[in-house]
């Protein structure tokens, strides 16, 4: 091939080998720098705080729908905060705040793209490891640390964090505002901090694996579109993350120094605060100048792995590789001029309010090329419905309902009406929330072999699927219509409200459907834990896939290959090749090994390689079905 790549072959890693030796338990398991392990450790720890952020939905959930009835057994469990068997008010905040700060930041965020960039990095691209092993580990104990500190703030007596997952001053600046404003936002700051610590940390890795790392012949139009998806992914966060900082050190300041950035004119408790001159808007375009690049931070990997799925399983190349590309390095660009839309109401100039509202209409194209260029692959494909198909399909769809509601909210017009409403968070659940976790468990599903050496159960993972779906559906496609008619977000109890009295049968149905999803979710529990050991032995390529990772050996060795990493030939997605004697062809393989299926646009203008093919097409009388 003409391309030119910096790539780093067998010999550039065999220094390392000798550090790996003599592992002991802790430097194989836990202190681990082999970016397998690293891997399963991020996912295995998302899982766990989503299973704690699960139960946090459903105590409020119960609250949603039988405001007014008494449960003993929560008492028993949550103690002085539901005296009587019903949840306080305070503490229902609390609840929400946590929920959404352990899903979005330690579930879809370091669950999702520390596992996935960790482990399909170096596989996909030819690499021994990341570019820095004992980065890559800080990384995941920085990530650790921050999910004990938050877990702990339920532990002590002033209880978690109480001002929503966004944190908005002055309830998370006066520590005397409420109860959850005191220790237990302090312990939220910090938890958030060591999480974007570990997050610069790891983005810093991916970029400079990719960059520097790649094997022979793997130009950047032969990387998988999941290796794009995490490449821009951590740019978006290296850029995006350390704004947060800047803002949770300024509101740190206000809590204990008596500055005044976000806090101005307040009446707490009767006594007038000194605080003057702040703003708490200040505190929001900080906030969301992360708030909605982290939107793409989760979903963009979602994209990716479900790029890769969806492909390999209908047996098709992917449709129109350069414009998915595209599409995501515009999301990229443009994540970051769309913030101001989630601050319509807050009296910002119209002007402004108008160029936020062409953006946000505009980033709307490129998700839309991702979508239609998924439904395109599908069509006439010869689908493989595998458990990781499913939940691939069902990301797409969760990606366009939620998306159409986004136009919704994205018009300055529409969103004055409907911020702050039921609306909004049943768009958020289904665009970011239930779509990312489904390309979550499509990635989980479809790269389990590659991470554990087994296969999960096929009949469970589709239990898993249907009732995930449709509990997903039933859970918050209901919730437009509550916004729609006006009902608020985070209100503790409807039944004060006569316009709202209608709308708790809806909670009803809404939280039994969020009960049995969630217990769907035991299914793929026992089936996740258990194939870790019970499972079928894994094949080596056990989906005919063509990316690098599915060459190297089933038993994990440090270095992935054991001997020399296989040079790149070909794009990733030469599946049902017409021509070929089989219906994929992978990267590693020359051209010269299949001339009766290539094609001469497959030489990239390589005159030499186009010289030969059309040779060999002249004496196999071939040359008037090959496509230039």
């Amino acid at each position: 091939m003409s391309t030119t790549v910096i790539s780093h072959g067998a010999a550039d890693h065999d220094s390392h080998d000798h550090h790996h030796h003599h592992e002991t338990f802790l430097t194989k398991y836990v202190f681990s720098q082999d970016h397998k392990m690293i891997a399963k450790q991020f996912l295995i720890t998302g899982i766990i705080m989503a299973v704690f952020a699960m139960v946090l939905s459903i105590l409020f959930r119960i609250q949603l729908a039988w405001p007014d009835a008494e449960f003993p057994i929560l008492e028993v469990f949550l103690g002085k905060w539901a005296e009587g068997g019903r949840i306080k008010a305070d503490f229902f905040l609390s609840l929400v705040t946590i929920h959404g700060t352990m899903m979005v930041f330690f579930v879809l965020t370091a669950g999702l793209s520390g596992t996935f960039s960790n482990l399909l990095i170096p596989y996909q691209i030819g690499a021994r490891d990341m570019a820095s092993p004992l980065m890559n580990m800080l990384s995941y104990w920085f990530f650790f640390v921050a999910c004990v500190i938050m877990i702990a703030s339920f532990f002590i007596e002033s209880g978690p964090a109480s001002a929503g997952w966004t944190i908005y001053p002055p309830l998370s600046a006066v520590p005397t505002a409420i109860s959850g404003s005191g220790l237990g936002m302090t312990l939220w700051l910090a938890s958030m901090t060591l999480f974007i610590a570990s997050q610069v940390l790891g983005g810093v890795n991916y970029v400079s694996t990719i960059l520097n790392m790649r094997t022979k012949g793997m130009d950047l139009w032969k990387m998988p579109l999941t290796i794009w998806a995490f490449f821009l992914t951590a740019i978006v966060g290296l850029l995006s993350f350390p704004v947060l900082v800047s803002a949770v050190v300024l509101l740190i300041f206000d809590r204990s120094a008596g500055t005044s950035f976000y806090l101005s004119d307040l009446v707490v408790g009767g006594q007038i605060l000194p605080n003057e001159g702040g703003s708490p808007i200040l505190f929001q375009h900080l906030f969301w100048f992360l708030g909605h690049p982290e939107v793409y931070i989760v979903v963009m990997p979602a994209l990716g792995l479900t790029s890769e799925v969806i492909s390999t399983n209908a047996r098709k190349p992917i449709f129109g590789y350069h414009a998915m590309v595209y599409s995501l390095v515009g999301i990229t660009v443009l994540s970051f001029i769309v913030w101001g839309h989630h601050m319509f109401v807050t009296g910002m100039s119209p002007f402004l309010g108008g160029v936020f509202m062409i953006t946000t209409l505009i980033i709307a194209v490129p998700s839309a090329v991702k979508a239609f260029n998924y439904i395109a692959t599908l069509w006439r494909g010869n689908i493989r419905f595998t458990p990781a198909m499913m939940f691939a399909i069902g990301m797409v769809s969760f990606f366009v309902s939620g998306g159409v509601t986004g136009i919704f909210l994205g018009n300055a017009a529409l969103d004055i009406n409907l911020h702050d409403t039921y609306f909004v968070v049943a768009h958020f659940h289904l665009v970011m929330g239930s779509a990312s976790i489904f390309g979550m468990l499509c990635g989980v599903y479809h790269w389990y072999p590659k991470m554990f050496g087994r296969m999960m159960d096929e009949r469970l993972g589709y239990f898993h699927f249907w009732l995930t779906f449709v509990g997903a559906y039933l859970v918050f496609f209901p919730m437009h219509f509550m916004g729609i008619d006006g009902v608020p977000r985070r209100y503790y109890s409807f039944t004060n409200f006569p316009f709202m009295e209608k709308w708790v049968s809806v909670n009803i149905l809404v939280t039994w459907a969020a009960i049995i999803a969630a217990l769907g979710q035991v299914a793929f529990l026992w089936n996740f834990f258990s194939s870790i050991w019970l499972g079928k032995r894994a094949p080596q390529n056990p989906w005919n896939a063509n990316t690098l990772e599915w060459t190297t050996p089933v038993e994990h060795i440090h270095g992935n290959w054991p001997g020399e990493i296989p040079p790149v030939y070909r794009w990733p997605y030469d599946y049902s090749k017409p021509g070929h004697d089989e219906d994929f062809i992978p990267q590693h393989i020359p051209f010269s090994q299949t001339m009766s299926s290539n094609q001469l646009h497959d030489f990239e203008g390589d005159e030499e390689a186009i010289q030969l093919q059309k040779a060999w097409n002249r004496e196999n009388n071939r040359e008037e079905t090959v496509v230039h």
